[in-house]
C-alpha cells in the first residue's frame, strides 16, 4: 500500500527526518512477517524529465530499501524499483494531485 509520510529532500532521495517514524513502524510490521516479500515502488509526479524522473524515483525507492536494512529487515525480501512518472494515481494537473503521486508504495510479492 502507500505510505503516506516518507518525503525526501525536494529532487533529491536524502530521506527527511521526518519520516523516520512512519518508517520505524513500517519496520516493525516488516520484521513480523519475516517471510514476506516487499516491492518499495518510487514514484513522481509529471514536472520535469521523465527520464530524470525515473532514475529519482529509483534512488528513493533504493533509498527507503536502504533504510529499512539498516533497520534490520532482510535485504532478500525488499526489491527497489522506481516507475518515476508512469504510475499516478491522481490528477498532475493539480497541485495535490502532484503531491499525491510524489509517494513509495509498498507491494506485497510471492
Amino acid at each position: 500500500g502507500y505510505a503516506k509520510g516518507i518525503n525526501f529532500e525536494t529532487n533529491k532521495a536524502v530521506i527527511l527526518a521526518s519520516s523516520n517514524k512512519n518508517l520505524d513502524e513500517l519496520v516493525k510490521i516488516l520484521t513480523q512477517y519475516p517471510d514476506a516479500n516487499v516491492e518499495v515502488q518510487g514514484h513522481t509526479d509529471n514536472v520535469g524529465d521523465a527520464v530524470a524522473n525515473k532514475q529519482l524515483s529509483q534512488e528513493r525507492a533504493d533509498a527507503v530499501k536502504a533504510y529499512l536494512v539498516s533497520k534490520g529487515v532482510n535485504a532478500d525480501k525488499l526489491k527497489s524499483i522506481g516507475y518515476g512518472q508512469e504510475m499516478p494515481i491522481s490528477d498532475n494537473s493539480t497541485a495535490k494531485g502532484r503531491e499525491n503521486n510524489r509517494r513509495v508504495d509498498f507491494i506485497l510479492t510471492y
